[in-house]
């Protein structure tokens, strides 16, 4: 008997993500449920293995979230994992994260955004291919709820050093206390580069409506990255 899929299907390449639909109903049935609908969404873009994933669904059940991936025998191996835990509160997407982000996920969508290890491309002729870039964050801006997170980790400090130089200069975002994940919550590439005591850097963003007093306006300029890292 085969098991019901969590993958979803996408509407089109070109079409919006509809995710109050995606969480309304359980997979493979028409029973919709709004308390479903109404849940806040968090996305981990590179969701790989789904460790973290699952340990984060498991631990909220309030709250939704969407697993993108683009190695469709990962998300196949997830998506088998959750009808195990028989979790309701978990969707994948196979596409690439920098697709989803620019022309898939709604606007003022989004409440936290999870995007760890992501390809730090160390050749010199490769780093434009990097996931942060001015106009990803554009679109992080445009998907995020208000007060909406981006939570960060990567081993490569070069890489980590120019995305907290990005956030650092855009006015949208300010720095907050960098998110710490369980020891359940810990990705298999964290589990492998804390085995080489390698060092991971981690860092939190916040969304900041322009002309905030909270934050001085839209002239202030933000303090250093309350970057945290860490050695195995």
């Amino acid at each position: 008997m085969e098991s019901e899929t969590f993958i979803i299907e996408l509407p089109g390449w070109t079409q919006l993500l509809p995710p109050n639909e995606i969480f309304g109903s359980a997979p493979n049935s028409a029973e919709a449920s709004s308390d479903k609908q109404d849940r806040p969404l968090e996305v981990d873009l590179g969701c790989g293995k789904g460790r973290f994933i699952l340990a984060r669904a498991k631990a909220n059940h309030d709250t939704n979230f969407l697993g993108i991936d683009r190695l469709l025998r990962r998300l196949k191996k997830v998506n088998r994992k959750i009808s195990r835990e028989d979790l309701s509160n978990v969707r994948l997407l196979r596409v690439e994260a920098s697709y989803a982000v620019e022309y898939l996920l709604p606007p003022i969508s989004v409440s936290t955004f999870y995007i760890f290890f992501p390809d730090p491309w160390p050749k010199r002729r490769h780093a434009r291919r990097r996931l942060f870039t001015k106009s990803f964050l554009d679109s992080l801006h445009r998907i995020l709820r208000p007060a909406g997170c981006i939570h960060l980790a990567t081993d490569h400090m070069d890489y980590f050093t120019e995305i907290c130089g990005l956030f650092g200069q855009d006015h949208r975002f300010t720095a907050v206390p960098a998110f710490l994940p369980s020891e359940e919550e810990r990705t298999d590439f964290e589990l492998v580069f804390l085995k080489k005591e390698a060092q991971i850097n981690r860092c939190s963003f916040q969304k900041t409506e322009v002309g905030d007093p909270a934050v001085g306006g839209i002239n202030q300029k933000l303090a250093p990255p309350q970057a945290g890292s860490e050695v195995s």
